[in-house]
Formats: structure tokens, sequence, C-alpha cells
């Protein structure tokens, strides 16, 4: 059922109109306090969609909106479960969203 709702809710977060994608994401924020570790399955599909193209967005409530999840997913879930994606997408990212997805990592 959650996959089915995320399958649904992910091309929000790559919408090309910046305030669905802004909503999206301020969505997603509120979610993960309540969803937890309840996320994990969903995890590998989120985080591409969350850093993506908002993590080096101009638009700075897109910008952050994604810090703002990608700060709650660091609170709210099990590290080892952020371990892995964020280390692959920190691989082929450049400039700001690198340096903010490294500076996570660390």
């Amino acid at each position: 059922m959650l996959l089915q709702i995320f399958d649904a809710f992910k091309p929000r977060l790559h919408d090309s109109n910046s305030k669905v994608n802004q909503l999206a994401l301020e969505a997603l924020h509120k979610m993960i306090p309540l969803l937890k570790d309840n996320l994990s399955p969903v995890i590998n599909m989120l985080i591409p969609a969350i850093v993506d193209n908002n993590l080096n967005s101009k638009n700075p409530g897109v910008y952050a909106a994604a810090t703002n999840v990608i700060q709650a997913l660091c609170q709210h879930l099990d590290t080892s479960l952020l371990l892995q994606p964020f280390c692959t997408k920190a691989q082929f990212l450049s400039g700001k969203a690198k340096q903010d997805l490294t500076e996570k990592l660390a």
C-alpha cells in the first residue's frame, strides 16, 4: 500500500511547476516524522526524487524544502537506511547538492 502511494506521489517531487514541487516536499517533510522507519521500502525511490533537481534548485523555496526533508530523514529514520542511497547520490551530484549531501554523510 505504501509503495503504491509513493509511486503516485513521487512525480510531484519532479514536477516542472516549482510551486507543486515545493508543496510536495513540504508535505513529505510533514509525513516523515509520522512514518519514520516505515519509509524503508520506499527510501531508495525517495532519495533520488528529493535530491536530483531539488538540492540544486535555484528556487530558494524548493531548495529550503529539500534540505528540510533531508534533515527530517536524518532525524527520524535509522541512519543505516540512508547511508547507501546518500552515498550513491553523492557520487553523481555536483555543486551545492554534492556539498550538502556530503556534509550529511559526514
